[in-house]
């Protein structure tokens, strides 16, 4: 072997620090998501004959020699890791996951600084280990004692948390090392938490800790732990207040399950969203209240975003959304007011802002309601983000109600999508988004028409509607002429 092949060969990539994407020389605007200025160089220095991994090797050596050689395996022989589950407490959090934690999966926690991520993950910890279950907690960003004092505070008890062992470091081949040796002393169920990815950083990158080649690299190898020894291992990932996903996104595509942590705008409410799971549902939302024992599930999520609802006033609106398989009453306030500087104002809250522009020139064009001129703010109250096309008939009904100052009364819910010739169309899963209205208390719906549509579902009155502007006129209609026009259907 020549002494330039014996030397050790440095490549430079220039990643997106907002999608990942990858590109030989630097350039100003990456192609893929259209950020400015989001490339950073990654210089990763491969050693004559080593692979990939040279990292876990140095660290394992005679876990890599003791590896057979590939060959592929019938998918008949392969064992199935479906009864494989650790059990998670609380339920809100196991139902996001699918119903517990698959042995040898990965799961991404992406979330602001501050918002909870070690408080959540420090009391699935807890109950892990009073369930016999080992947990080791990669310490990146605090001393053991600071996880020590969170674990008092939310009810460690230190004669039965043998099981709750912490790893002081940041080196990744050191940690590796240390939990390869843990897993042949213990074999029994194990979690592994690293909090968080950023602060980890390897020998065998040419990079700070937190940039993007380290983060990439450092996510991979657990990943490979986790698959090579069953062990379910949680990646905390931060999201900075400006709105970055640097770090996350680029874990997206090596993890099982990615979960986004929420805040409430400065509230107690914390919501968890899993945007990715190959184990369970995607689109599944916990809701959780931060107290100072730790997060604990919110009883009554149904009424949460209702809870200081006011009756009587014009430019609100009450509709169903589906996030998973749970419903919740998400109420969709909108304030529209004559422009008096110039250009009208669009502010939104909860909502994508085009959706809103897109759903507000329906209702102009098909309904006849002169919005050109004016100001529009439109927030969903309580913190909550509507994706589900079903809250569209919710979002006009709020700018008409405001713009004609007539207030849609208390126990009438709006549910349907919008399209863009002005029709109104039926709802996934109405049954069941009717059942959840009907047992808070409302009347009455108005909905899309079909040739089934009956005058009462659920217990409810319903207004059958083809298009917006007769969708509009139900809506803001007095209760007494609602029952009269069901009745008439």
């Amino acid at each position: 072997m020549s002494s330039a092949n014996a030397r050790s060969k440095t490549n430079t990539r220039y990643v997106c620090g907002n999608c990942g994407h990858e590109e030989l020389r630097w350039l100003g605007q990456c192609p893929q998501c259209r950020e400015w200025n989001s490339f950073a160089a990654i210089a990763t220095t491969a050693p004559a004959g080593k692979g990939k991994g040279g990292g876990f090797t140095r660290a394992r050596p005679e876990a890599a020699a003791a590896r057979p050689d590939l060959a592929p395996v019938a998918l008949s022989r392969v064992a199935t890791a479906a009864n494989e589950r650790i059990p998670v407490e609380p339920q809100e959090v196991a139902r996001i996951l699918g119903g517990g934690l698959v042995a040898g999966s990965v799961v991404l926690l992406g979330g602001e600084p501050g918002v909870g991520k070690s408080t959540l993950l420090t009391g699935l910890a807890l109950n892990w280990v009073r369930a016999g279950v080992r947990v080791l907690y990669i310490a990146g960003e605090e001393s053991p004692s600071q996880i020590r004092m969170r674990g008092e505070r939310m009810g460690f008890d230190p004669r039965a948390g043998e099981g709750f062992h912490v790893l002081d470091g940041v080196d990744l081949e050191r940690l590796l090392g240390a939990m390869y040796a843990d897993r042949e002393a213990h074999p029994g169920p194990c979690v592994v938490i690293a909090d968080s990815i950023q602060t980890l950083h390897s020998g065998d990158i040419d990079a700070f800790p937190g940039s993007v080649g380290q983060i990439r690299y450092c996510g991979g190898v657990l990943a490979d732990f986790a698959r090579t020894t069953l062990c379910p291992v949680f990646l905390v990932g931060h999201v900075t207040k400006t709105g970055d996903l640097a770090g996350p996104k680029l874990l997206e595509h090596l993890v099982d399950t990615v979960l986004y942590f929420e805040g409430s705008g400065g509230g107690a409410l914390r919501m968890v969203r899993a945007v990715k799971n190959r184990f369970g549902a995607t689109g599944e939302l916990a809701l959780l209240e931060m107290r100072g024992d730790g997060l604990v599930p919110v009883s009554d999520a149904g009424a949460l975003f209702l809870g200081d609802r006011r009756g009587g006033e014009p430019g609100t609106c009450v509709g169903v959304v589906r996030n998973g398989t749970r419903m919740f009453l998400t109420e969709v306030q909108a304030l529209v007011s004559p422009a008096r500087y110039g250009t009208p104002q669009r502010v939104v809250q909860g909502v994508d802002s085009k959706r809103v522009a897109l759903l507000a020139a329906i209702l102009e064009k098909r309904a006849g309601l002169d919005l050109a001129g004016c100001d529009i703010f439109v927030k969903v109250a309580g913190g909550a983000r509507l994706e589900d096309p079903a809250a569209d008939l919710a979002v006009i009904t709020a700018l008409a109600s405001s713009l004609r100052e007539i207030p849609v009364p208390l126990d009438t819910l709006v549910l349907g999508e919008v399209g863009l010739t002005g029709e109104v169309r039926d709802v996934i899963d109405r049954k069941n988004r009717l059942r959840e209205a009907a047992h808070h208390g409302f009347k009455r719906v108005v909905a899309a028409r079909n040739l089934r549509t009956p005058r009462t579902e659920q217990g409810m009155a319903v207004l059958a509607a083809g298009t917006v502007d007769e969708a509009v006129a139900l809506a803001l209609q007095p209760p007494e002429r609602g029952r009269a026009a069901a009745a008439k259907e």
